[in-house]
């Protein structure tokens, strides 16, 4: 895991390329120091983060949001994957819901993240998304800190 001083990777998994454009342009301009990957589904999420075919030279990220809807391998899927091995266990995960309601049945299938945020949908609300994860990563390293 990254420490407060090296930058983070983070890895993206939306299946919508207009909203990937915005989580791109936003991590670009916001203050949190990171890498940002994305990634279209559930199958190149999992290839990713266990660094094989295309992804073989990337590193394994630091923090992962996920949208739960998913084409083919879902968040559900993947989240089961990552929770099933104990070293990408570790890789803390967002789940990224469009409501409350969203968020209630997402929980209901038993997706298991560390954290649960509302999509932003209008372009002005992704400066606030930004924020939230950057307090959210900032909680992990001082937890992380408080540990050692």
């Amino acid at each position: 895991m990254a420490s407060d001083d090296d930058q983070i990777d983070i890895l993206l998994i939306e299946p919508n390329a207009a909203d990937t454009r915005l989580f791109t342009e936003q991590f670009k301009d916001a203050k949190l120091t990171n890498n940002l990957h994305a990634v279209s589904d559930g199958e190149a999420a999992v290839e990713f983060v266990r660094q094989r075919g295309d992804h073989a030279a990337t590193p394994c990220p630091d923090l992962i949001l996920l949208e739960p809807n998913l084409p083919g391998k879902t968040g559900r899927d993947v989240l089961s994957e990552l929770n099933g091995d104990p070293q990408l266990s570790e890789i803390p995960v967002v789940v990224l819901t469009s409501s409350d309601a969203e968020e209630e049945i997402v929980k209901s299938h038993g997706l298991d993240a560390d954290h649960f945020i509302r999509k932003p949908i209008e372009p002005a609300e992704f400066i606030d998304f930004v924020r939230t994860i950057e307090d959210f990563w900032l909680a992990i390293v001082q937890k992380s800190a408080a540990g050692d």
